[in-house]
C-alpha cells in the first residue's frame, strides 16, 4: 500500500469534519427575521377574500418593523418579520400543498391565516404533525375547533364560532325581524317567522344549519324553517334552489355563503327569481367587493358582522378601526375586508407572543399563545381583551347586526348598525318591495 494513502485519508477525514463544523455553524446562526407564514386563497373562487388577508398580514408586518421589529429575548436583538405566501387555491389539495411548503421549505416559525372550514380542516393534521403555531382567523365551523382526531394545542381560533354567529342572527331574526314583520302586516303576534336556509355543503355551511336549529330550540324562538337547500363550494348558480325555496313562501332567507356566493345568490333571488324577500347572512361577507358586487339588489339585507370599513361602532374600538382603514387605503388604494381585519391583528397577536415567549423555540410561543392577554385592537373583545378559551383556545367577540341602505354619493350599500341598541346607528326597515311569506 502507498504511504500517501493514509495521508489523503486523513485529509479527507479533516475535510469532512470541517464541513460538518461548517453545516453545524449555519444551522446554529442566529434567524435574521421572524418567518410567518400567510395561509391564504390568492387563487380560486375565494381570492377576493384571500387577497385581502395577504394585504392585511402585508400591512401588519411592514408596521411592526417600521416600530423596530420583534424582541427576541434568547437572541438577544430585535427582529424584523418576513411574510410568506402559502396560496391554498380555496381548495382542500391547494391547502394541503401551501402549508407543506410553508413549513418545509419556507421554514416558518408560525402561522396565520385559514378562512375556509372544508380547506382548514384538510390541512390541520399537516400543522399538528410539525406543532406549528397557527393562528387562525376563520374556519368558523366548530367543526375545525372541537376535533379530537388530531393535536391541535398548537393552534389558536381568533375568530368567533359558527355557533356564535347564528346565535346572534337567528336571535335577531327571531326577536326583532320577527315582530316588525308582524307588527308591519298586521299578523297576529304570535305568528311564527318563516325562515328559509341556503346553506354551503361543507362544515362551515353545515355548522351554521345546525347551530340554527339549536338556537332556535334552546331559545324558545317563534320560528319555523321552512326549507332547507345546500349548494357546492364555489357555487354560481342558485336559480333552481331560490325557486324550491320561493314555493315555500319564506319571510326570510338565512345564507351561509362567501362573498363570491351571497353576490350571485341575491342577485338571481330578487331578478331572476322575483323573490322579493330579506336576507340575512354573516360575516365573511363584510368586504368592499361584497358591497359593489351586490349593488341595488343588496339594499335592505341584514349582515352579521363584528368589523366593516363603513360601519364604525362607536365605543373604544372606534379610533383604531378608522386608523386600520385609513393605513390600509393608503398601502392598496383599497379598504379592508372583515378577514381582512382578523389577519391583521393575528399578526400583532404572533408579535406579542413571540415576545413574551422570549425564544422562537415552537412549543414556547404556543404556551405563549396559550396564556395571552392583551388589548383589543380593532375588533371589539369580550370583556376587552384577546385571549383565547381554556378548552378549544377561540376567541370571543362582540357581534352586532348591520342593514345594507343604499348611498347615492357611494353608489354602492352601505352597512348602518341596527343592533345591539347600544351601538344602533338606525332602525331596521322593511322596504316597500318586500314581501312576507304567507299569513
Amino acid at each position: 500500500m502507498s504511504r500517501t494513502f493514509p495521508i489523503i485519508v486523513a485529509i479527507m477525514m479533516v475535510a469532512l469534519l470541517c464541513a460538518g463544523c461548517s453545516d453545524q455553524s449555519a444551522q446554529t446562526t442566529a434567524p435574521d427575521a421572524i418567518r410567518v407564514g400567510v395561509v391564504a386563497s390568492l387563487t380560486g373562487s375565494a381570492s377576493s377574500t384571500g387577497n385581502d388577508i395577504w394585504q392585511s398580514a402585508v400591512l401588519a408586518a411592514e408596521e411592526i418593523n417600521a416600530n423596530g421589529g420583534v424582541y427576541v429575548a434568547d437572541i438577544g436583538k430585535s427582529l424584523p418579520i418576513r411574510v410568506f405566501q402559502g396560496d391554498d387555491e380555496s381548495t382542500r389539495e391547494g391547502g394541503q400543498k401551501a402549508v407543506s411548503k410553508l413549513i418545509t421549505q419556507d421554514n416558518v416559525n408560525l402561522l396565520v391565516g385559514g378562512f375556509s372550514s372544508a380547506v382548514v380542516m384538510a390541512h390541520q393534521s399537516i400543522v399538528a404533525d410539525y406543532s406549528v403555531p397557527y393562528i387562525i382567523s376563520g374556519a368558523s365551523s366548530t367543526a375545525v375547533s372541537s376535533r379530537d382526531d388530531i393535536d391541535t394545542s398548537c393552534m389558536f381560533y381568533l375568530r368567533p364560532s359558527s355557533d356564535d354567529s347564528s346565535i346572534v342572527t337567528t336571535l335577531y331574526a327571531g326577536n326583532v325581524l320577527r315582530p316588525a314583520i308582524n307588527e308591519k302586516f298586521g299578523f297576529s303576534d304570535d305568528r311564527p317567522l318563516r325562515l328559509a336556509i341556503i346553506y354551503q355543503d361543507s362544515p362551515y355551511g353545515k355548522g351554521h344549519q345546525s347551530a340554527i336549529h339549536s338556537t332556535i330550540e334552546s331559545n324558545g324562538l317563534n320560528i319555523d324553517v321552512v326549507s332547507e337547500e345546500s349548494f357546492t363550494m364555489g357555487e354560481s348558480d342558485f336559480r333552481t334552489i331560490l325557486t324550491a325555496v320561493k314555493a315555500k313562501q319564506p319571510d326570510a332567507i338565512y345564507a351561509v355563503t362567501f362573498l363570491n356566493e351571497q353576490i350571485p345568490l341575491v342577485q338571481q333571488a330578487r331578478r331572476d327569481v322575483g323573490l322579493d324577500t330579506i336576507f340575512l347572512t354573516i360575516e365573511p361577507n363584510d368586504d368592499p367587493d361584497y358591497y359593489a358586487g351586490v349593488g341595488r339588489y343588496g339594499e335592505y339585507s341584514l349582515l352579521e358582522s363584528r368589523f366593516s370599513p363603513y360601519a364604525v361602532p362607536s365605543g373604544p374600538t372606534a379610533a383604531a378601526v378608522t386608523d386600520f382603514v385609513a393605513a390600509f387605503d393608503a398601502r392598496w388604494d383599497d379598504y379592508p375586508g372583515m378577514m381582512g381585519a382578523a389577519t391583521y391583528e393575528s399578526m400583532y397577536v404572533a408579535a406579542q407572543a413571540i415576545e413574551n415567549a422570549g425564544t422562537l423555540d415552537k412549543a414556547a410561543v404556543r404556551d405563549a399563545l396559550d396564556a395571552i392577554e392583551m388589548p383589543q385592537m380593532i375588533e371589539a373583545m369580550k370583556n376587552g381583551v384577546i385571549t383565547f378559551s381554556d378548552d378549544c383556545r377561540v376567541s370571543s367577540f362582540e357581534l352586532y347586526m348591520s342593514q345594507l341602505i343604499w348611498d347615492e354619493t357611494a353608489g354602492e350599500p352601505r352597512p348602518k348598525i341596527i343592533w345591539p341598541d347600544s351601538l344602533k346607528e338606525t332602525d331596521l326597515v322593511l322596504p316597500d318591495w318586500y314581501a312576507p311569506g304567507s299569513a
